[in-house]
């Protein structure tokens, strides 16, 4: 992977950016992304931001090498506090956590007009990502579930608007869980990762229900068949 050809997870990223805009990727490591976004003519341009010194150096050097310096600002700090508020349209972050992408928008909201276009790649737990949106009032737009090196991954774009239409027609809860446009489409990928999940989940409820019986485990039994519930009415659902 390098600035001309990108991993399929961060192509996907790059792909669901407004066509033009200048965007801030946070967590941009070698700031391969907007290198390739800028270079391929999908932006204008692009700040890079980097929390540690090592990533944020190989990101300058990246840049240069790139000869796009003049296109692609590279700034060292915490997630979203880089930005100006309305510096930039579309905002990306990508290969992190879940719990840690929603608090990262969670910490930087006051950096975010309102207007700009979300791009996210959770590496797991990507209903906390959408539970955020939700709060906030961000309406899904695409939603897409790829595997690659025997990985599975979604991206979510968002932007503000009508926060319940994604989720007519499907259960809140299960849309949250496993994505309410990613729910209704139901590829071969989606199917793979929630299957294998239904299966994991049912293996941890049998062991949690041979333990010894407690006010925890009680508790810890009835979230999962929560969770499980929620898979097959997915899963089964034409």
């Amino acid at each position: 992977m390098n600035e001309t050809k990108l991993s399929k997870r961060l192509e996907t990223v790059a792909l669901m950016l407004n066509e033009g805009c200048t965007f801030a990727d946070i967590g941009s490591d070698h700031a391969y992304l907007p290198c390739y976004a800028v270079l391929n003519g999908i932006a204008l341009k692009a700040i890079a931001g980097e929390i540690s010194e090592g990533p944020y150096q190989s990101a300058v050097s990246q840049v240069i090498k790139s000869k796009l310096d003049s296109k692609i600002s590279v700034r060292k700090g915490n997630g979203l506090e880089i930005l100006t508020p309305g510096e930039v349209q579309c905002v990306t972050i990508a290969g992190m956590g879940g719990s840690l992408i929603a608090q990262i928008l969670e910490n930087g909201k006051d950096k975010l007009t309102g207007s700009e276009r979300l791009v996210l790649q959770p590496n797991i737990h990507s209903h906390h990502v959408r539970t955020w949106l939700y709060k906030e009032h961000y309406e899904i737009l695409q939603e897409t579930i790829l595997e690659e090196d025997d990985k599975i991954y979604e991206v979510i774009a968002a932007e503000k608007g009508d926060r319940d239409r994604p989720y007519q027609s499907i259960m809140f809860e299960a849309g949250i869980l496993t994505g309410p446009l990613l729910a209704k489409e139901k590829n071969d990928v989606f199917r793979k990762k929630w299957s294998f999940e239904l299966e994991h989940l049912n293996t941890i409820y049998t062991s949690v229900k041979k333990a010894a019986d407690s006010e925890t485990n009680r508790e810890k039994m009835k979230e999962i068949l929560t969770q499980i519930n929620l898979i097959e009415e997915v899963l089964s659902h034409v």
